[in-house]
């Protein structure tokens, strides 16, 4: 091999292992995905003419901040069962409102009402509480049974 064959051999190999280098070390800064912790949901039926309501809680940390949390209920016997939720069939749902509680985390409630009507025409049995969270950075976390309930 000629002189100038392996100059130029070493020379890719050394710029290719420092381009490895880097990425490796850009990967390993990266920020991790939001988290989610301390999840509850809370359903009260509609009774005597007054409305019922649903209630999700959960926190969320991450690095970055949380940019916001799209929440949305859905019933084990759905085409969900089937075909998970993803983060696109989420981006369409309806958002938690968020307050800081401390460094990077939030507290994200989701409150809505159930009126009879909407009792009366919901499936009945076990549902499922999905969650998208976005950080600040754009990274998310898909959590498609963050909480359970019954609707009897």
């Amino acid at each position: 091999m000629s002189r100038r064959i392996a100059l130029s051999v070493v020379a890719t190999a050394v710029v290719l292992a420092g381009a490895g280098a880097f990425a490796l070390a850009y990967a390993d800064g990266q920020d991790p995905a939001p988290t989610l912790a301390h999840s509850t949901v809370h359903h009260t039926a509609p009774d005597g003419g007054r409305d019922g309501s649903l209630s999700f809680t959960t926190e969320v940390s991450a690095p970055s901040g949380v940019k916001n949390l799209r929440v949305l209920a859905w019933p084990e016997k759905s085409s969900f069962a089937k075909k998970p939720l993803t983060a696109k069939d989420m981006a369409a749902v309806e958002s938690a409102t968020c307050t800081p509680v401390g460094g990077h985390t939030v507290r994200c409630v989701y409150r809505t009402p159930v009126s009879a009507a909407d009792a009366a025409s919901s499936a009945h049995g076990a549902w499922h509480i999905a969650v998208l969270a976005t950080a600040g950075d754009g990274r998310t976390t898909l959590d498609t049974r963050a909480a359970d309930f019954t609707l009897a």
